[in-house]
């Protein structure tokens, strides 16, 4: 399940890096033979996408060490700290500057050349664009269950999933500001327009550090898992004859494919010490058995409704 998730992360990043990378050339190329401002907005956007993406790869890669004495949960939540720095980069880097040339443009407007080339640069930019984003939707859509599809990326707990389709989200739209700008300087012989798409551009870009950010912040704090997994866990646990009682099913994500779970268990009284830890020990291996996901299991035997006052106390 693991590498499953992996893979699939991978292959979105791996996407969306191709994609920025030959789209930023190409910008970067039509911005110097058209002077648009929004065009090299947009370079510097797909410029900063193509960081991101190496970025989020060195965050899988060091997600994955197993765990050691100095972290005994492993390293998952090192990929939400580098999806983190994404969303600081998306807003320093892509919005920043993109606002700033936009405000350079607008007080001091350049004469455009011949838009075409910036028009087919555009146009191929967003079938690049279009193709990492379906790939990202797809991927996302493959745990979405019956969930709309903004539920979807607030509960996902794959950042590289969610921070490409994002910026692939953001990239379409940023092309689409960019050719309008283009367009209506053109059109109405005001290249500032241009400038001032360039700073929409830079508010786009904004709005999606915003959202990377906050949706980072929470996986670095600590997530749950989904209702479903804890309602499944808590299931798994009643079905034991010898259980009375499941007073809580507590998780945290340790990583997008590992939870850790602690459990409060009330068992029969006439049980002894040894039967309980017996059967303690058969609960954590039929609990991983049916659901690999859970990389932790504590299992605390404790009597109804004592979790509460023990809450109550504290």
């Amino acid at each position: 399940m693991a590498e499953a998730r992996v893979g699939s992360s991978r292959i979105v990043i791996y996407g969306a890096l191709a994609a920025n990378m030959a789209i930023a050339v190409a910008k970067f190329v039509a911005a110097g033979m058209t002077g648009s401002s929004s065009m090299l907005s947009e370079g510097i956007h797909s410029a900063v996408d193509s960081v991101n993406e190496l970025l989020l790869l060195w965050g899988e890669h060091r997600s994955e060490r197993p765990p050691d004495r100095s972290h005994p949960f492993g390293y998952g939540r090192e990929l939400y700290f580098w999806s983190f720095v994404v969303a600081i980069l998306i807003f320093g880097l892509g919005a920043g500057l993109s606002a700033y040339e936009g405000w350079q443009h607008i007080r001091e407007p350049e004469e455009l050349t011949d838009p075409r080339v910036a028009y087919v640069v555009l146009g191929l930019a967003f079938l690049f664009e279009g193709a990492s984003w379906t790939i990202a939707v797809r991927n996302l859509g493959r745990t979405r269950g019956g969930r709309s599809w903004w539920q979807a990326v607030r509960r996902s707990k794959d950042p590289s999933t969610v921070v490409v389709l994002l910026e692939d989200s953001a990239a379409l739209t940023g092309i689409a500001i960019a050719a309008l700008g283009i367009w209506l300087s053109h059109r109405l012989e005001e290249p500032r327009l241009d400038g001032a798409a360039s700073i929409l551009i830079g508010g786009v870009l904004a709005v999606v550090a915003a959202l990377v950010a906050r949706e980072a912040k929470g996986l670095l704090i600590g997530e749950p898992a989904d209702e479903a997994v804890i309602a499944r866990v808590a299931a798994l646990l009643r079905a034991e004859a010898r259980v009375t009682a499941v007073n809580h099913v507590r998780t945290i994500h340790t990583a997008p494919d590992r939870v850790f779970v602690a459990a409060s268990v009330d068992f029969e009284d006439a049980m002894t010490m040894g039967e309980g830890e017996a059967l303690i020990e058969a609960l954590e291996e039929r609990l991983r058995g049916e659901m690999p996901e859970l990389s932790s299991i504590y299992i605390r035997p404790e009597k109804e409704g004592m979790d509460r006052v023990g809450a109550m106390v504290g």
